[in-house]
């Protein structure tokens, strides 16, 4: 067994353990008609399905009611994989592209189910490429299976540029995931971002979850001495003093401030927002989604009916 099918095996076992059963399935539809979740209520006519009349509505109003339903489809589901030059950093566990490459996988076994399909759009200092829409457990095996992307060099196309792409291959109403580590090109820390108005126009059609990738030597700076830093996308060089006290601190807050500002952009364009890091087992925060976000979509079936 290659390098390669023993990952892909771990990271299923590790899946089906423990964040299994949230995404697979159907996905509502845009207009009435097969499904099972009721929608609307009607006068029973001559030809309509028997097996869905409501009894309770019926007795109340002396005429025969039935339910219409929501059509339901297969779930598409497109990942945007952003493997840039700042995601080859890591110095806990793992880097941060390993991260997200096991994330990005685990979101194809997530989704796999019969008719359901995956689209894989890879970000890199390459540009950018897309990997047809297959089934889900296809599209996971080709993610562990991903040549080296490249270590060092500016990214062609900006997340924003990215995003736009992955709208206008997403046609069909489903689920869009987008795994990176919202660091931009420019260092901005604040907002308005660029990636901003993309991912809202994204949210307007889909569900969409971003996931945020991180390592705690980018939340703080330790005290090494005098270090050498140096970007990993435009080969800029600063020699610091991580000793000054007050370097640290002022690094801190700025780390702080743009993981505040991220979580805010990603709040107000209405997606779906996790943060893994390499110091922790993403599995964790990938479950807590999963129990949340099964728990709201009960509430809201409730409600509609």
């Amino acid at each position: 067994m290659t390098d390669a099918a023993r990952r892909f095996r771990r990271l299923d076992l590790t899946v089906r353990r423990r964040v299994d059963g949230l995404l697979q399935g159907d996905v509502d539809g845009d207009a009435l008609g097969p499904g099972t979740d009721p929608e609307e209520l009607t006068l029973y006519r001559p030809g309509g399905d028997v097996r869905r009349i409501d009894w309770n509505v019926t007795a109340r109003t002396g005429a025969p009611h039935l339910w219409r339903t929501r059509a339901q489809h297969e779930l598409e589901t497109w990942l945007l994989l952003d493997r840039s030059p700042s995601m080859a950093f890591g110095t806990a566990l793992t880097e941060k592209a390993d991260v997200a490459e096991e994330v990005a996988a685990a979101v194809g076994l997530l989704t796999a189910g019969v008719g359901n399909r995956v689209g894989v759009g890879l970000l890199d200092a390459a540009g950018l490429h897309w990997l047809a829409p297959r089934p889900g457990h296809a599209a996971a095996a080709a993610l562990t299976r991903l040549a080296a992307a490249p270590r060092e060099g500016g990214v062609p196309v900006p997340l924003a540029d990215a995003l736009r792409g992955l709208g206008a291959r997403a046609r069909r109403r489903g689920l869009c995931v987008v795994v990176t580590d919202l660091v931009v090109p420019d260092g901005r820390i604040e907002r308005p971002f660029e990636w901003e108005g993309p991912l809202r126009r994204l949210t307007a059609r889909h569900d969409v979850l971003v996931v945020e990738v991180d390592d705690p030597r980018e939340r703080e700076l330790p005290d090494v001495g005098e270090a050498v830093l140096v970007d990993p996308e435009t080969g800029a060089q600063r020699e610091v003093s991580t000793s000054d006290p007050e370097l640290r601190l002022a690094y801190a807050m700025v780390a702080a401030r743009h993981r505040d500002q991220t979580a805010a952009a990603v709040r107000a364009c209405r997606a779906e927002h996790v943060r893994v890091a390499t110091d922790q087992d993403w599995t964790v925060a990938l479950a807590r989604f999963v129990r949340d976000r099964g728990r709201t979509h009960r509430r809201r079936t409730r409600r509609t009916r």
